[in-house]
């Protein structure tokens, strides 16, 4: 895929165009990558995380997040050196990793919002003591 091909020039053109939330076919998201069609099909069967949506006659539209996951895949195989064995465990353990930290933030997030709830009884708690107080003395 030259960058003399004036048909990717054009494409490129056509593809700046689109919304950043827009998905994008097969060839679309090839020449944004610099990487052949058959190189993302076949990166689709190697790592099930990438999950285009196919439509009728077996069309495949891209989301953002596939994209974005292309992206690093590529990263790492193509300027990383990695295998592809070595990238599907760092996408596996990159999830773990994103599992446990996502159990460890709704673990702190019940904690703060207990605290807070704390505060709050503890704060009506005086106000109610200081509200008595000023009831009494204008008895």
């Amino acid at each position: 895929m030259s960058d003399l091909n004036p048909y990717f020039k054009d494409e490129r053109e056509k593809k700046s165009k689109k919304s950043s939330v827009a998905y994008r076919t097969i060839s679309e998201v090839a020449i944004d990558l610099k990487v052949e069609q058959h190189v993302l099909r076949f990166w689709e069967n190697k790592f099930p995380q990438i999950t285009p949506l196919k439509r009728a006659g077996g069309r495949r539209y891209y989301r953002p997040e596939d994209i974005e996951l292309l992206k690093v895949i590529k990263g790492y195989l193509h300027t990383d050196g990695y295998t592809i064995r070595g990238v599907q465990k760092l996408l596996k353990s990159n999830k773990k990793l994103k599992s446990q930290s996502s159990e460890k933030n709704d673990s702190v997030k019940f904690k703060n919002s207990r605290k807070t709830e704390q505060n709050i009884i503890s704060e009506m708690e005086d106000l109610l003591n200081i509200l008595e107080d000023i009831k009494k003395l204008i008895s």
